[in-house]
């Protein structure tokens, strides 16, 4: 009976799917609405907002150079500078014309004032050969027809003793002849020194003048004193120049310390120059 009931079951179930199967998909009832063709392109919408920064890029190559801009307003102007050294006296100018001639003068009879005017002259010889013993043997001084010599016994260095030789009114020693190289040798002799600093350098003139210029930046042309030797090629801080108690010139270090002799010229001499 059981096996009946099943096998009946089995049947139904065939039969089914065999009716479905031959339904046809199109006849199946749908209610999904199929796509329509494509429509036409809408208007444009409004900008949107900006959107955020993004990140810094690599930097670009760089770029040709500009051109050259205008000169700038000029700058205000500087401070004034330190007064310069005194400089060197000129070359005498030319003689004036003669003057008007005076009116003639009356008879005097002198005879009596040739005796004061003879007195006076011996008085200012005195005084003269007084002055001189003051210059020469008390302050140290030499002196010759136009100018005044003094060795500063105080160990400077070149640039300073130049320096100070100009504060006192005048410049370091140039011995530009013979007769005054010969003078301040034996000057330096007397005192007691073996060499002291002259106003001279190496190496500081151009190649067409020679090669040693005294401070006033004359070079150095007619007469000369060199030891033997010298000056060789030195450095540039061993261009400066000593003279020595036998009348020799040398180089020696700028840098070093020593004595050193000024010059004056009588004319420009001031009280000042006396002072050692």
């Amino acid at each position: 009976m059981a096996l009946q009931l099943l096998g009946s079951r089995l049947l139904m179930l065939l039969l089914l799917g065999t009716t479905v199967s031959e339904i046809s998909p199109t006849e199946v009832c749908s209610n999904t609405i199929l796509p329509g063709s494509k429509g036409d392109d809408g208007e444009i919408g409004q900008e949107g907002e900006q959107g955020k920064q993004g990140k810094t890029g690599p930097p670009g190559h760089p770029g040709l150079t500009g051109e050259l801009g205008s000169p700038g307003d000029a700058g205000q102007t500087g401070k004034t500078g330190p007064a310069g050294y005194k400089g060197s006296k000129g070359d005498p100018g030319t003689d004036g014309p003669s003057g008007l001639k005076g009116k003639p003068g009356t008879t005097c009879d002198c005879g009596r004032y040739r005796k004061v005017v003879g007195q006076m002259d011996i008085n200012i010889n005195k005084l003269k050969n007084a002055i001189k013993f003051l210059k020469n043997v008390i302050l140290g001084i030499m002196e010759t027809e136009e100018k005044l010599y003094l060795i500063v016994k105080e160990a400077r260095k070149y640039q300073e003793a130049l320096v100070n030789c100009n504060l006192r009114g005048g410049t370091l020693a140039m011995p530009k002849s013979e007769s005054t190289n010969s003078a301040l040798a034996g000057y330096v002799s007397q005192a007691g020194l073996t060499r002291v600093f002259i106003g001279l350098q190496t190496g500081a003139g151009p190649p067409d003048q020679g090669t040693a210029v005294y401070t006033d930046q004359s070079p150095v042309r007619n007469y000369t004193a060199w030891a033997e030797g010298e000056p060789q090629g030195t450095a540039a801080n061993s261009s400066c120049v000593a003279l020595s108690s036998a009348g020799r010139w040398s180089p020696v270090l700028c840098e070093g310390s020593m004595f050193y002799a000024c010059e004056f010229t009588k004319e420009q001499l001031a009280p000042v120059t006396l002072q050692q």
